[in-house]
């Protein structure tokens, strides 16, 4: 929250201008601009944009997650409410290499960390490597076969409702529930324009230059800046990008970075 206030700050105080709430629907190019269009039919005209739309976290539907999410259900925030789950047990759904990062950070926390996995093991979804890691951890439990029926609690997780293949449900306690099942980048809106990996994410730079839709698609004669898309002047930064890594710090860089290749474009 203060990394936002006073990147916000330093914006408004250099004449940057806020639109918000605002949502943009569309975009388009008209005579080398682009355009925007918002959700209240307005209109933008740019000669360069910076998309940082980041991902949206695919959500899990059981009882009581949507109710309790914030107060101890978690999309992918397993490093920034680690210390909160000290010598309490912690519960994580997904067989990735995200759910298995976080499943070792937070046995440094928590007494007991579970992951529940609907197949019979990790080795489909996993790094060999992070397998290893997870079976030498004493305090880390792979639970297959099982299934989330409920997340329990007033006003705060209490205990979450579990099912092994073949089991009654059983209600045990918890901390918090971790979930990692994938995330969506938030591209649909723009992806008719841009050069797309096939799970949404926008390509840029290198990773532009090696698909074989580069050719046809860049019709400038020099090759896209680091952070730039297929269509020049367009760039991306931020999870939203193919290839990015999904850290704050790693955003702000790549914001920062894609601002200078802007004034770049702008000189041409």
């Amino acid at each position: 929250a203060e990394l936002a206030h006073r990147a916000w700050s330093q914006a408004t105080r250099l004449g940057a201008e806020f639109m918000a709430p605002q949502e943009v629907v569309s975009m388009c190019i008209q005579d080398g601009y682009k355009v925007l269009t918002l959700s209240d039919k307005k209109e933008i005209k740019a000669r360069a944009v910076v998309l940082t739309t980041g991902v949206s976290y695919r959500v899990l539907d059981a009882p009581g997650l949507a109710r309790l999410s914030g107060a101890g259900v978690y999309y992918g925030a397993a490093r920034t409410e680690a210390r909160s789950c000290s010598a309490q047990p912690v519960y994580i759904i997904g067989g990735g290499n995200s759910a298995g990062q976080a499943a070792m950070y937070l046995s440094t926390y928590a007494s007991q960390v579970f992951i529940i996995i609907r197949g019979d093991n990790l080795a489909a979804s996993m790094s060999a490597y992070l397998i290893e890691q997870i079976a030498q951890t004493p305090n880390i439990e792979i639970m297959p076969r099982t299934q989330m029926r409920e997340a329990c609690g007033e006003h705060s997780l209490e205990a979450v409702v579990i099912q092994q293949e073949g089991h009654e449900p059983e209600k045990r306690p918890a901390r918090a529930l971790f979930i990692f099942i994938g995330a969506k980048p938030s591209t649909e809106w723009v992806c008719h324009l841009a050069i797309c990996d096939p799970k949404g994410y926008l390509l840029t730079g290198r990773d532009l230059v090696t698909d074989p839709r580069y050719k046809t698609a860049w019709k400038k004669d020099r090759e896209p800046y680091l952070l730039e898309t297929c269509v020049p002047g367009m760039f991306a930064a931020g999870d939203g990008r193919a290839g990015a890594m999904a850290r704050v710090a790693s955003a702000v860089g790549e914001g920062s970075m894609a601002i200078k290749f802007v004034h770049q474009y702008l000189d041409e």
